[in-house]
């Protein structure tokens, strides 16, 4: 018996690798030999053995985790927005943070240490304070239950309660890894552009995967941008915000495969779309985009350089990484964030996903040197000084007006 089985596994064997042959010569003399192929395999392979393009699948679970987790930290911040007591504290950096930092935080963190839990995370917040204020511990929590129960459909993918508010301070303290360029790190700002949050304008809940410091994922939730990708933007964008109807959006990218928008909701993603930079033929009539807060960004050299590219329009000054995604959707055209101090070094969280979602929308990103941002050395860039954004057509054309502006000084 053994003797029959064997010749006839080899017969089989030599049957199957001649007709595999002849199928071979005949689609290679074919025009569509590829998608033939693909038929043959997907009928006679197992599915997980078909290698598909890297485009196509690539990092698709690490967007889908980002996005979701994304939006359902929007709805607590958007519940926080209204609120006119917001829970203000001094940082020792002097910076405002709310309860909706450390909620945002909270809900991120947990969907993905469920999905990622070998990642690091570099988190803006700790919960060092809340541990010494339990009546705002206790708000928090109260806060993160309610934003989870909001959500329950995207519950099996970002994971169930938060256990207790323990657990919920161990998920705030669990972003502070030091960062670094080995390895799956997560960039996270809760709610980037905290004093337009509390002063009624724009703001963004910030999400980034580094691998290896290269950003491959970005995501930015902007609940008071208008859905509307076509909505131009103005000098009064950044100020007197809502989240009313047709607001809120929710921009993703992944390298290589181009940047989106859809509108944020709760549950299920809305639909997407592509977005991408604005083609500029004259860069006298661009839009740019700065920093609402002088201490950020240099006011007067931003207003020097669009001097010198023949910009009239007055700039459009808004809070957070909603910049980076306005100016991707084409709603702008330059953000320009010039350094104030020579010893000031941006946080990797304000910039990791904006980074991304403009480069992958058409545009070119570097630093008033021009040299591309260099998120491998820890939490800030302190191998850049500076942030200047365009499409890849004029880029060029305002890092020499950044430079003839800068270095004049």
């Amino acid at each position: 018996m053994f003797t029959l089985s064997k010749n006839s596994c080899l017969s089989t064997t030599l049957l199957v690798s001649l007709f595999v042959l002849a199928i071979s010569l005949f689609f290679t003399t074919s025009p569509t030999f590829p998608h033939r192929l693909s038929l043959l395999a997907r009928q006679f392979l197992p599915i997980r053995s078909i290698s598909t393009s890297p485009t196509m699948t690539t990092y698709a679970k690490e967007l889908r985790v980002a996005e979701l987790a994304v939006q359902r930290a929007t709805l607590l911040t958007k519940y926080v927005f209204h609120e006119k007591a917001k829970g203000t504290l001094s940082k020792d950096d002097a910076s405002p943070v709310t309860i909706g930092d450390f909620g945002a935080q909270a809900l991120i963190i947990q969907a993905i240490r469920k999905n990622f839990p070998q990642d690091e995370i570099v988190g803006e917040e700790e919960a060092a304070t809340l541990r010494e204020n339990k009546e705002l511990s206790s708000k928090i929590w109260t806060l993160v239950k309610e934003a989870r129960l909001s959500d329950a459909t995207a519950e099996e993918e970002l994971g169930g309660p938060i256990p207790s508010e323990e657990d919920m301070l161990s998920a705030i303290d669990a972003g502070n890894s030091a960062g670094g360029a080995k390895g799956r790190v997560w960039a996270l700002d809760p709610i980037d552009g905290t004093k337009g949050f509390l002063r009624g304008g724009q703001y963004a809940v910030c999400l980034a995967l580094m691998v290896d410091e290269d950003v491959k994922v970005g995501v930015l939730g902007c609940p008071n941008l208008p859905v509307d990708d076509s909505a131009s933007l103005d000098a009064h964008s950044g100020e007197n915000q809502t989240d009313a109807e047709g607001k809120g959006v929710l921009f993703g990218a992944v390298q290589g495969q181009g940047a989106t928008s859809r509108p944020l909701g709760i549950g299920a993603l809305g639909k997407s779309q592509p977005i991408h930079m604005k083609e500029v033929s004259s860069i006298a009539d661009a839009t740019f985009c700065e920093s609402v807060e002088a201490a950020h960004s240099s006011h007067s050299d931003q207003s020097q350089i669009a001097q010198k590219l023949g910009i009239t329009k007055p700039s459009v000054r808004m809070d957070s990484q909603a910049k980076y995604g306005s100016i991707a959707r084409g709603a702008g055209d330059l953000y320009l964030r010039l350094p104030v101090r020579k010893d000031y070094q941006e946080k990797i969280w304000d910039h990791a996903a904006g980074d991304l979602i403009v480069r992958e929308a058409g545009g070119e990103v570097t630093d008033a040197q021009g040299k591309r941002l260099d998120f491998g050395k820890g939490r800030t860039l302190r191998n850049n000084k500076g942030v200047v954004a365009a499409p890849r057509g004029v880029h060029a054309q305002v890092l020499e007006a950044v430079k003839s502006v800068l270095g004049s000084k």
